[in-house]
């Protein structure tokens, strides 16, 4: 199901279960943007495959972008029979505006996740990957504006071919929230996540440039990146 925003959201319920995969891995990440959040939680979401597939404006605009060796892409899931990976989940009373504009350039849809252990436990919120016209249709063209000052055409136009790069930043961020959780979860986050080409896992990424560890966020942003 895809998630229409808060007014086609309130009929659903009033606790919405979000599903973290990048940032929200962090549960202090999480907690900057949803404050009362509860239950948070490892889970295995099945059916979906996490990519880093598109650039994100506000690694731009927060100078931990590099246009120039394609080092600026975040993550996003996408449908993959047979994929799966561990992620976060947690709950939130009702609908939280601050969620949809900070996630404005993926579709927001309620999927089905599983607890470690295998059991189905609900449906959850989760950042999937879009294309650029859904996101015109649902932004108008201010994403793509803010993008095109920093010398970017496209947000999810990024083939396997592209050569586009994690943000070492965040994704220095993501391993180490990843890591805080447990082995589990750090081994899914190495072998179940993907760089653009769908075949390099992120650990297979991580052993060819081990120097991504060594890259600090700036001072501002310190507590932001840090795990």
């Amino acid at each position: 199901r895809v998630y229409k925003g808060a007014s086609g959201f309130a009929s659903w319920a009033m606790v919405l279960t979000v599903l973290g995969l990048g940032s929200l891995l962090s549960e202090r990440s999480a907690r900057a943007t949803f404050p009362e959040l509860n239950a948070f939680r490892q889970v295995r979401l099945r059916g979906f495959r996490r990519v880093f597939s598109h650039p994100a404006r506000i690694f731009f605009d927060r100078g931990i972008a590099d246009l120039d060796t394609l080092q600026m892409s975040s993550l996003s899931a996408e449908p993959c029979e047979g994929s799966s990976f561990i992620c976060t989940a947690f709950e939130v009373e009702g609908v939280i505006p601050e969620f949809e504009q900070r996630e404005e350039e993926f579709e927001l849809r309620m999927v089905p996740f599983e607890t470690l252990s295998g059991e189905v436990s609900g449906e959850g919120l989760l950042c999937c990957r879009s294309s650029d016209e859904k996101v015109r249709e649902l932004r108008g063209e201010a994403l793509f504006e803010g993008l095109r000052q920093y010398g970017v055409q496209t947000i999810w136009g990024w083939g396997p071919e592209s050569g586009l790069r994690p943000c070492p930043v965040y994704a220095r961020h993501c391993l180490l929230a990843a890591r805080n959780l447990g082995p589990e979860a750090e081994k899914s986050f190495l072998e179940e996540t993907f760089l653009v080409d769908r075949e390099t896992s992120f650990g297979m990424y991580l052993a060819a440039h081990p120097e991504m560890l060594e890259t600090r966020p700036p001072e501002a942003l310190v507590e932001r990146y840090s795990g």
